[in-house]
């Protein structure tokens, strides 16, 4: 019986043994969190996880719109060394997931309920063939104005209630001397702006016709004329030294008093708090006037890579469940700027901005309007995304008119297609 109990204690330890080893496996993350707000909020998820001792390798690759991330992970793939989990948006998720290339995770899906309270929205790109690939950290918007509360307040500004009121705000910061828009002049910044824009003029229903269906009559429309003509009226704020310029110095044009107004996804809240500016007190949040009532969301989740060793697969099953864990979702979300890709987390840790965009997901996924960034992959696929990126830069750089960009557009998507 003694030897029995000493058997049975023997390959008990070995199994505790060979399971510390599983979790004590690195995860090599591939990344573009390089801002301070970002790194901040990655530092939540490294904790979390070395907390479980699972090693963290980090391969940042910096670029706000994770074009050269994707680059860098073709490459690595191409060479047959591709790191354990990425971070994805939208379509760049679904592209490799038809390539057999993506891990299932339905196990740990099903143990954590993933189904019940993920937005069917997100699913859409957390899931192919009905299996769960990634795991979503966050659930940004795209369509935010942050501003700078001392300017509007020295000024005489309140916040804006539609297009025409905004125009005239800035129009009252350029006056005064200062530069009323801070943006930086990279592609997928333009075509940021264009989502809260082309919002602002159509709607929802215009917005999904012309950059979900890609219907070209809408895409051709006066409406869309429209859009890229409030896109040149935005160029007219920007100061000189615009182009090339990263968002997060963007955002801390405005959070150091040298701009009024940023149009940018939620992400730039990061900085702001990184910087210890107080919602309603040092900055104001809203919607691109017009576009209120409607969200456009990208994503960030990780999607984890075919691994065939035991405790890599187990590190990176620990690690999708620390990423879609309640408690981390919100520890993250809160320092990220973002709100939680779960439904059923408290909102009494975030500020006044995240009780808003929480509210906003809420309220736009229950009525139907809530849709897709055009700018960062959750619209459509990438050789899409890039053509239309192609034409709203060179239209806000001058190249075309708006009529021009117009007929850009139709023959750009259509030849993408």
């Amino acid at each position: 019986m003694r030897r029995t109990i000493g058997k049975t204690m023997a390959v008990c330890a070995a199994l505790m043994a060979t399971t510390s080893m599983a979790q004590a496996e690195d995860v090599e993350v591939l990344h573009w969190w390089t801002s301070g707000g970002e790194a901040a909020a990655l530092q939540v998820l490294k904790k979390d996880l070395a907390d479980q001792n699972i090693g963290w390798v980090d391969m940042p690759v910096a670029g706000g719109g994770g074009e050269a991330a994707m680059t860098t992970l073709r490459a690595r793939v191409t060479a047959g060394d591709a790191p354990t989990a990425v971070q994805m948006l939208g379509f760049d998720i679904l592209d490799w997931a038809d390539q057999k290339a993506l891990a299932n995770l339905d196990d740990v899906a099903k143990q954590e309920g993933w189904d019940a309270v993920v937005p069917k929205a997100l699913q859409k790109f957390s899931k192919h063939g009905g299996h769960w690939v990634s795991a979503p950290v966050n659930v940004h918007s795209t369509n935010w104005v942050w501003a700078n509360k001392a300017i509007l307040d020295e000024l005489g500004i309140k916040q804006p209630a539609n297009w025409d009121e905004f125009v005239a705000a800035m129009q009252a910061v350029k006056k005064s001397g200062r530069t009323a828009l801070a943006h930086g002049g990279q592609a997928w910044q333009d075509a940021t702006m264009f989502d809260g824009v082309v919002l602002s003029v159509g709607g929802v229903d215009f917005y999904r016709k012309a950059f979900v269906d890609l219907d070209p009559a809408t895409l051709g429309s006066e409406k869309m004329n429209e859009a890229f003509e409030r896109m040149a009226t935005l160029r007219s704020f920007v100061d000189d030294n615009f182009s090339g310029r990263d968002w997060n110095l963007a955002s801390a044009m405005v959070i150091n008093g040298d701009a009024a107004f940023q149009i940018m996804g939620d992400w730039a809240k990061g900085e702001f708090l990184k910087a210890e500016k107080v919602p309603g007190k040092d900055f104001l949040c809203f919607r691109v006037p017009g576009s209120e009532g409607t969200v456009s969301f990208n994503s960030d989740q990780f999607a984890m890579f075919s691994v065939s060793k035991d405790s890599a697969k187990a590190a990176q099953g620990a690690m999708a469940k620390a990423i879609m864990s309640p408690t981390f979702q919100s520890a993250f979300n809160v320092v990220k700027g973002s709100v939680p890709a779960r439904t059923d987390v408290p909102n009494d840790a975030f500020d006044a901005c995240g009780k808003q965009g929480m509210a906003d997901l809420a309220a736009a996924s229950k009525s139907g309007t809530l849709v897709g960034s055009i700018a960062h992959g959750h619209a459509n696929r990438a050789a899409v995304k890039n053509a239309i990126y192609d034409v709203v830069t060179a239209h806000f750089n001058g190249e075309y008119d708006s009529k021009a960009a117009v007929e850009e557009l139709v023959n750009a998507v259509e030849a993408a297609q």
